[in-house]
């Protein structure tokens, strides 16, 4: 039996797990305040009047206001140069001011009102032409916004939220590194509850309520739980089977903490590794280890993609995006959305620098028998990446007997 799989249950696991959160502080309004100043430059440098943020990821990033999208707009307008003016329904008014972090005028607009007239008059007074839209904004706020302003070009303003989100702080790093913290405790727990006949459903029920007893109270931001055959598919199936003697086990699963996302993925035997799964495991470590070192301040983010697949191709996979080998890119980066910029794919010409994060998973599906996906999260240094979790140990003690 491959170590640290199987041999105990889920109460014993849960009782053994404690609350890892103590003294992981959220992101202070100093910091939302120099990502506006941040975000202002960028609007200036790209010669934007005003950029829109719609409720979510990016209104939070920027102003600390938590607010999830809907039907009804609730988003900034924060002009090039000035406060931040905030929009909502009437009747959301008091409900919006106990979650502003950054202060500004709140405009608000009734059920019979357009919100879409109201954003036009309040780009009139800044005197802006150019607006930048949060990319994540739908389509119909989008098209509102445009037909309200006809003399307004409006266009994407990822220049500016990509520009400030894909450079974490040392205080988002932080919160980052706790998640995955928590996540990877939760694996190793995970890993010791297996037995033959278990289901995908008891397995990821077990995930949700160890995630909340390390301290994540929403539980599992997502989970994916696949057995043998299963694995070869990256996001899942239909009819997931249950847990048999030799099969390879695919786990990928994260949680949030003050917003900021873990999403790791453990591959692992349940029983004795053939020598093929063997081979597999081994030849995906050292496509995993070969973009990590290849993630270089200065690189290229494609180069990274490129290390990877060239490990591949030499172990006899691909090529390209053939199967058996691996159908996507390498990483993706990640924050308070779970894919974010940039993305470590072929031909992406963005250069690495300071701050960025990603994910490290360039996995092998052999269709019809199994996949293996390690996935772990690095982020670049002044003296290149470093890891978040260390990847897994070996394919006969995944955990490295911890």
């Amino acid at each position: 039996m491959t170590q640290g799989i199987g041999g105990s249950n889920a109460a014993t696991e849960l009782a053994r797990l404690q609350d890892m959160t103590a003294g992981a502080a959220t992101i202070d309004d100093s910091e939302f305040a120099a990502r506006l100043t941040r975000a202002q430059a960028l609007m200036r440098a790209n010669g934007l009047d005003a950029l829109y943020l719609n409720a979510g990821t990016n209104l939070y990033y920027f102003t600390g206001t938590r607010w999830s999208a809907s039907e009804r707009l609730v988003g900034a307008l924060i002009p090039a140069n000035g406060d931040p003016v905030y929009l909502a329904p009437a009747f959301e008014l008091g409900t919006l001011q106990g979650f502003l972090r950054v202060p500004g005028e709140v405009h608000c607009w009734e059920e019979h009102e357009s919100p879409y007239r109201l954003c036009a008059r309040l780009l009139a007074d800044f005197g802006a032409r150019e607006i930048g839209v949060d990319e994540s904004t739908p389509f119909f706020i989008a098209d509102g916004l445009q037909q309200a302003s006809p003399d307004c070009r409006f266009r994407s303003a990822t220049p500016v939220t990509a520009g400030c989100r894909m450079h974490k702080s040392a205080a988002e790093l932080a919160l980052m590194q706790r998640a995955k913290d928590m996540t990877l405790e939760v694996h190793r727990a995970t890993a010791r509850i297996l037995r033959p006949g278990i289901s995908t459903t008891e397995v990821s029920a077990f995930i949700d309520a160890a995630h909340r007893q390390v301290g994540a109270p929403a539980g599992s931001y997502f989970c994916i739980v696949l057995f043998g055959p299963d694995s070869a598919f990256p996001h899942g199936v239909a009819q997931p089977k249950t847990l048999d003697e030799g099969d390879m086990v695919l786990i990928d699963t994260g949680c949030q903490l003050h917003g900021y996302i873990s999403d790791i993925t453990r591959s692992y035997v349940f029983g004795a590794p053939s020598a093929r799964q063997r081979e597999i495991w081994d030849l995906e470590k050292a496509a995993q280890q070969a973009a990590f070192s290849a993630a270089q301040i200065g690189a290229t983010c494609g180069s990274v993609d490129d290390a990877a697949r060239a490990v591949l191709t030499a172990g006899g996979l691909g090529p390209d995006y053939a199967l058996p080998g691996l159908p996507h890119r390498t990483g993706h980066g990640i924050g308070l959305d779970i894919h974010e910029w940039p993305y470590l794919v072929r031909g992406n010409d963005t250069p690495l620098a300071p701050g960025m994060c990603f994910s490290n998973e360039p996995m092998i599906c052999v269709p019809g028998a199994f996949g293996v996906r390690h996935e772990d999260h690095f982020y670049l240094t002044e003296k290149g990446p470093r890891w978040f979790t260390q990847p897994a140990h070996s394919v006969d003690d995944p955990f490295g007997g911890v």
